[in-house]
């Protein structure tokens, strides 16, 4: 719990950001090379809150804890360069591209192919391009869903089987996974001979990440094709573009991994195919520097916000310096016109970590509930802050600011009041869990599994951020997607839970060696009676039953616009990447670890 959390407090602390791709040459900025890092860094300790009220500047001199080291990045994003002229040149020319691929979808259409306009449609998706034709998109899937039997009848190509599937999922059109039973034998298990292909094998393993609970028949593909696969990518016995493409998903499968990261290795794969359309292969180099450019253009304004704040001479050295990071967790929402979302959402995540690196770190029980009743309260007045010391009262004001900023955005827009106080209400929902988790780590009491699930699933923000992420969202209905997110309440419970597990289950070893004893893992033990081995392969078995239910969430009827819905599952998509389920996970205030410098080299391979 003590390193990044990017999606609130503990949800991130263990950030391990995949490191797998690599950056397209043509959009390396090269302003700030990777060699100007520092090559050592300082030691970061982790730090624990005093149980002792402190109130007097003279008390809190005496508090035992470590100063972190600065950000890794300092101010250098500050003085990055971004020619705008050459933006709006990149802009003018996507745009010259677009009516091109627009014709592909009318030249398929009017030669009845839906198969030739599905692939295309996954290859969109895949180059990262596809938020630029997402009318053509919903409107082609819908179509071709009215014509699926007649499609299927008689197909049996693994790949084109898998991609068909694959794409009517995405769109949240819930295909029967019965359609690969035509690839079993009469054994009533899948053809060895399919093994030969290793495309269809792939695409097949993509697939079977996209089950629910009652898709038995993915769960047996999931197994026939991982043995497969990862002997292929240890052979390398196929074109080495696609065994780089085999590796990736081995890691981290398309349907959970953030746009832009499967974009960047798509294109490197996508123009050494023979089949590759020149075309749409510019348009998506053109795209990716293009929004390479846009999000350093964000990433300079937040720092130079960021800076602003002066956190430095406000607050006691306990807080992670990380703009940079919670930046990057942003980019899961990939389109441009997302901009002021994921500016928002970067102010939300600095809240969410000043707030858990407060209660901690560094306060005392005492000073966290003053702080809590001061966010409870919600008065911006000085004297309603009266007895905090000055170090919590600039905590809060950062808070009532930041919330005043948003207010100045959003209080114009229809529904903009309605989805203001919907999100302050859960940043004081996300205090209260704060509040209950400090005053079960200092009895060290250990709930029930089940209340313990029902407080830190709320103080892992998850909620608190996609509130968030539909404040930013413009022409929306505000109230009607707030509404739906309540309505869908099991579908944000599942995410949040899964945080919260996979945050435990990868930090249990360093909470238990700092004595935090109030944790997923131990609250199962007691209520069930199990060894800590059992609690893990539980917890673990729990995370992948919630990857199949959330599966089947995002497939039901929704009556808010289709990017309300992709915008909750690219948050899952962004929890996804701050896990490493092979490799362990990331203390970025560990330096000396590995991990560390994989997220060092993924927000360089980005941004520089």
């Amino acid at each position: 719990m003590e390193a990044i959390r990017v999606f609130g407090p503990k949800l991130g602390s263990r950030l391990s950001i995949r490191s797998h791709t690599t950056a397209f040459p043509a959009c390396k900025l090269s302003r700030f090379p990777l060699t100007s890092f520092p090559g050592k860094h300082a030691h970061l300790v982790l730090l624990k809150a005093t149980t002792i009220p402190l109130a007097s500047d003279d008390k809190e001199n005496n508090r035992k804890f470590e100063k972190l080291g600065p950000s890794e990045w300092g101010n250098q994003f500050l003085s990055a360069h971004v020619d705008l002229s050459e933006m709006d040149a990149l802009e003018r020319e996507i745009e010259a591209l677009k009516p091109k691929v627009r014709d592909m979808f009318m030249s398929f259409k009017g030669m009845k192919s839906n198969k030739k306009i599905l692939f295309l449609i996954y290859l969109l998706v895949s180059l990262g391009l596809a938020h630029h034709f997402e009318d053509e998109i919903e409107e082609s899937v819908k179509d071709c869903s009215q014509e699926m039997e007649e499609m299927m009848d008689g197909e049996n190509d693994l790949y084109t089987v898998s991609i068909i599937f694959w794409v009517f999922r995405t769109y949240g059109h819930n295909i029967s996974s019965d359609i690969f039973n035509r690839f079993k034998g009469d054994n009533g298990k899948f053809k060895e001979c399919l093994a030969t292909d290793a495309k269809g094998i792939l695409s097949l393993y993509e697939a079977a990440h996209m089950g629910t609970t009652t898709d038995y028949i993915l769960d047996e593909a999931l197994s026939f094709t991982l043995s497969y696969l990862e002997s292929l990518a240890a052979n390398g016995t196929c074109k080495p573009n696609l065994v780089r493409r085999i590796r990736n998903a081995l890691g981290l499968s398309q349907h959970k991994n953030v746009e832009i990261l499967v974009a960047k290795e798509y294109i490197r794969f996508y123009e050494q195919e023979e089949d590759c359309d020149k075309t749409i292969l510019e348009f998506s180099m053109l795209n990716l520097k293009f929004l390479q450019l846009h999000y350093l253009q964000e990433l300079k304004l937040l720092t130079k916000w960021y800076k602003e704040q002066d956190f430095e001479s406000k607050l006691p050295p306990y807080y992670r310096d990380r703009i940079v990071e919670l930046h990057l967790a942003t980019l899961a929402y990939i389109n441009p016109k997302y901009s002021r979302v994921r500016i928002i959402l970067t102010k939300i995540y600095t809240i969410q970590i000043i707030l858990d690196d407060t209660c901690d770190r560094y306060a005392s029980l005492r000073e966290v509930e003053s702080l809590a009743a001061t966010i409870e309260r919600w008065d911006h007045n000085d004297n309603a802050m009266e007895g905090l010391p000055d170090y919590l009262k600039s905590v809060a004001k950062f808070i009532f600011h930041t919330f005043q900023e948003f207010e100045r955005e959003v209080s114009s827009e229809s529904g903009g009041s309605y989805s203001l106080k919907a999100t302050i209400e859960d940043c004081k929902r996300m205090m209260r869990s704060n509040l209950q988790l400090a005053k079960w780590a200092v009895t060290g009491h250990l709930p029930s599994f089940d209340e313990y699930l029902d407080v830190a699933g709320v103080e892992i923000a998850v909620y608190f951020t996609v509130a968030g992420i539909l404040l930013g969202m413009e022409n929306i209905n505000k109230k009607e997607a707030y509404e739906w997110l309540i309505f869908r309440d099991k579908l944000v419970r599942a995410m949040s839970t899964k945080a919260r597990l996979v945050n435990d289950l990868f930090g249990y070893k360093d909470d238990m060696r700092r004595g935090y004893v109030t944790n997923s893992i131990n609250c199962y033990k007691k209520q069930y009676g199990v060894t800590e081995e059992e609690a893990f392969r539980k917890l673990h078995q729990m995370v992948a039953d919630g990857d199949k239910m959330m599966n089947e969430e995002f497939l039901k009827p929704i009556n808010v616009p289709h990017q309300v819905l992709k915008a909750v599952l690219d948050t899952l998509r962004a929890i996804n990447i701050c896990y490493d389920n092979e490799d362990g996970f990331t203390r970025l205030n560990d330096f000396s670890s590995p991990s560390t410098h994989n997220v060092i080299d993924l927000i360089g391979r980005i941004f520089l």
